[in-house]
């Protein structure tokens, strides 16, 4: 389900309006992220950890309005909840986007990112669908054999295009710590640094294990 929202009443009208008449709307910006314990917690659920902090991104993002909002045919509306549409490896090297759909319990949302999995690993290409390529969803990737400090993302400006892209990078220890590079690229339109900083709060916060602020 999703909300319009009205653009005349609308606290970001005129920031909507200036920063969707740019070629590139999009800013981001690469943060570190604390996981140290996360590691060790997903091991002891049995948990892939890539499935494990990708669960806890996409509840982090439903968390903030600003991630769940999508420009469709010049109007702006409000998703209740959004997805995962993650990029999935194979053992050749090559990927393939996804759609995993956001589940409140780790449980379930496992169990559809390992049919996923098993879909792209018995296939070749892209699966490009209507499916990975819902509105309501945050595109996602890692690199976790990067520590990356900056990165960009491919983009075709004649597509319209408003989801969020999340990549997630390669784990590093630092001042006792255990710590991973996470990028966000978002429609300035749609959000402000200050939103970004709630997702990384949020997502922050539940990789320690506490779903509350």
């Amino acid at each position: 389900m999703k909300q319009r929202i009205d653009l005349a009443t609308w606290n970001r009208r005129e920031h909507f309006a200036f920063f969707s008449a740019f070629e590139e709307p999009f800013f981001g910006l690469v943060a570190p992220v604390d996981c140290t314990g996360a590691q060790a917690e997903a091991k002891r659920l049995g948990v892939s950890f890539f499935v494990y902090y990708l669960h806890h991104a996409v509840q982090a993002a439903n968390e903030v309005p600003e991630f769940r909002t999508r420009i469709e045919d010049g109007q702006v509306y409000c998703y209740d909840r959004v997805h995962a549409s993650a990029t999935l490896g194979r053992e050749d090297n090559t990927f393939s986007f996804s759609f995993i759909e956001q589940h409140d319990e780790l449980a379930d949302f496992v169990a559809a990112a390992n049919a996923e999995m098993e879909a792209v690993r018995t296939s070749t290409g892209l699966r490009l669908s209507e499916t990975t390529a819902r509105p309501d969803v945050l595109h996602c990737s890692a690199l976790p054999w990067v520590r990356f400090s900056g990165l960009t993302h491919a983009r075709s400006f004649s597509y319209p295009d408003s989801c969020p892209k999340i990549s997630f990078g390669q784990l590093y220890q630092e001042n006792g710590a255990t710590w991973m590079p996470v990028s966000v690229n978002i429609h300035h339109g749609l959000a402000d640094g200050y939103h970004v900083g709630l997702f990384l709060a949020a997502f922050e916060r539940r990789l320690k294990g506490m779903t509350e602020a």
